[in-house]
Formats: C-alpha cells, sequence, structure tokens
C-alpha cells in the first residue's frame, strides 16, 4: 500500500508538471528565464514555511528526530541539480526544436537506472522494459521529424543528467530528512543561485516581475510548492527507475492539457505514444518475484 501511495504521489506531480507548460511558457512573455526561475523558487520556499511549521506543531518533538547535516547536505544537491538542469535546458532550446528539448530532457528515465548502477541499485528485467517503452513513448509523443545530435541537442542532453541526478539525490536523502523541510532547502538553494545567475546575465527589474505575477505565482505554488514537494515524499516508497517513469508522464500530461486547454488536436501518433507510456508505466511496477509467486501458488493449489 505503500508503495501504491507513492505511485498515486508521483503521478500527480507528472499531472502538475505537465499542465504547467502553459504558464511556464506566458512568464516567458513578461521576464526572462533566469528572473523567471528565482521569483518561482523563491516563492515556492516561502508558500512552505507555513506549513513547515503547521507540522512541527503537530509533530512535536519527532521532527528532530533527522540529522540537520543531511537536510541541508540533501537539499543544496537537489537545488544545485534542478538550476543546472533548468540551465542547460533554456540555453539548449535556444538551438533546437521544442520536441526535440522536450524528448531529450525526458531521456533521464534512461539516465536514472544507469545511475543507479553505479550506486548499486538492482535494476530488474521488467523495470527495464518500462524504460524502453517509456522512451518509445516519449520519442511518438515530442518527435515530429529526423532526429540528429546538434549543438542544442547536446546542451540540452547535459541539463538531462542532472534532472536525473535530483531525482537520484532525492532518493537518497528523502527516507534519511524531513520531506517539506528538503523541499525548502532544495527551493532556496535554486533560487539563490537563479538570481545570481539573473543579475549576472540579465536586468532583472520588479516593474516586469509584477506584470508577470500571474504564471509565477501558478508555478511557484503549484509547480514549486506542491509538485517538487510531492516527489520527494512520493519517491520515498518509490524505486527511482519507477519514479523517473511514472514522472515522465508529464510529457502525456503536457499533450492532454494542450488538447483541452488550448484546442490542440492530439495527432494518431501522439495517441499512440501515450498508449506506450501508460504500458510503461504499468510494466515497472511489476514485480518478476511476484510473478514467480503467483505461479508456484498456482501450482500448489493445481497439485492439491
Amino acid at each position: 500500500m505503500k508503495n501504491l501511495k507513492g505511485n498515486l504521489i508521483l503521478l500527480l506531480t507528472a499531472i502538475i508538471w505537465g499542465t504547467s507548460f502553459i504558464s511556464q511558457k506566458l512568464g516567458m512573455n513578461y521576464i526572462k528565464p533566469f528572473t523567471f526561475g528565482a521569483s518561482r523558487f523563491l516563492l515556492g520556499a516561502v508558500t512552505l514555511i507555513p506549513v513547515i511549521l503547521i507540522f512541527n506543531r503537530l509533530n512535536g518533538e519527532r521532527e528532530n528526530s533527522y540529522d540537520k547535516k543531511d537536510l541541508i547536505k540533501g537539499g543544496v544537491l537537489c537545488g544545485s541539480a534542478i538550476f543546472l538542469g533548468a540551465s542547460f535546458q533554456q540555453w539548449g532550446i535556444v538551438f533546437t526544436t521544442a520536441g526535440k528539448a522536450g524528448f531529450i530532457t525526458a531521456l533521464y528515465v534512461v539516465i536514472v537506472p544507469l545511475l543507479g548502477l553505479f550506486m548499486r541499485k538492482r535494476v530488474d528485467l521488467l523495470t527495464w522494459i518500462g524504460v524502453v517503452l517509456a522512451v518509445l513513448g516519449l520519442y511518438f509523443l515530442t518527435m515530429h521529424g529526423g532526429f540528429s545530435m546538434e549543438k542544442g541537442d547536446a546542451i540540452v542532453l547535459m541539463g538531462t543528467i542532472f534532472w536525473a541526478s535530483q531525482i537520484v539525490i532525492v532518493d537518497a536523502y528523502s527516507a534519511k530528512t524531513d520531506g517539506l523541510k528538503l523541499s525548502f532547502v532544495q527551493f532556496v538553494t535554486a533560487g539563490i543561485l537563479s538570481a545570481i545567475a539573473a543579475i549576472m546575465f540579465e536586468n532583472p527589474n520588479m516593474a516586469t516581475i509584477i506584470d508577470g505575477i500571474g504564471p509565477i505565482l501558478y508555478t511557484a505554488v503549484m509547480v514549486v510548492g506542491v509538485a517538487y514537494t510531492l516527489q520527494i515524499i512520493g519517491q520515498k516508497n518509490t524505486n527511482p527507475t519507477a519514479a523517473a517513469i511514472i514522472l515522465s508522464m508529464e510529457s502525456v500530461f503536457a499533450v492532454i492539457s494542450g488538447a483541452i486547454f488550448l484546442n490542440e488536436m492530439m495527432s494518431s501518433r501522439e495517441l499512440v505514444g501515450c498508449v506506450l507510456m501508460f504500458i510503461a508505466v504499468i510494466t515497472a511496477q511489476i514485480k518478476i518475484e511476484d510473478i514467480l509467486r503467483l505461479v508456484k501458488r498456482d501450482a500448489k493449489d493445481e497439485s492439491k
């Protein structure tokens, strides 16, 4: 039940991420990427403060059971990974198409289990099959034309490594820290790094930030404050590779939300991609051990 609960929380995260692309696009009409990132990450951190205070009061002394060093270290690592992933993605998309950038970014479903191998985390056969199906589904969803690796694609791929790293880091620290506080440190880190980059490479001013306050507030509260925190909570009971496959469903929900809110027609190719993604998620949740246990049980029943 814990595993099912974690999967459902991650699916909700993917829904929020996928449906947020509209507001993120609108935000770019007012301010530049680093300024947008700094605004939404820092505001997202602020939204978590009252929630953390409420849970501290409810939990009492239990909240002191976590090591603060793990909290700071894990939060800084997660926040740095988010900042670098978003920065490389935004830089690379200037030189490539949005479809290719989306496909390459979602390839963290492959990178996460590869990183897990270095950390001696076993990935079973059905999970690898889920990874392959997810990649195929993402290809049908996002790629419309030929594929060749160019400058922008290579830059976006660098960002994908950091998105995958964030999922692996969350897996390493979510069980050792308080999820809300880990999320808070993560956002503060990403916000500060984004603010430094904005000052260095952009010309942020309060007037343009106020103009884009609608998209900023939505992404700060829903994407940053809610979704990223749900990711940390959901991953406590889900293996990182399965989590990556579920989170990559954001591509499916991005296409669906575009069809609902922007009247964008879904092609037969995109529908095939959606079906493959759903099959990938289900396949990754099946355990070979459970199948063998059921087979043995049925064999015993027949022998009786």
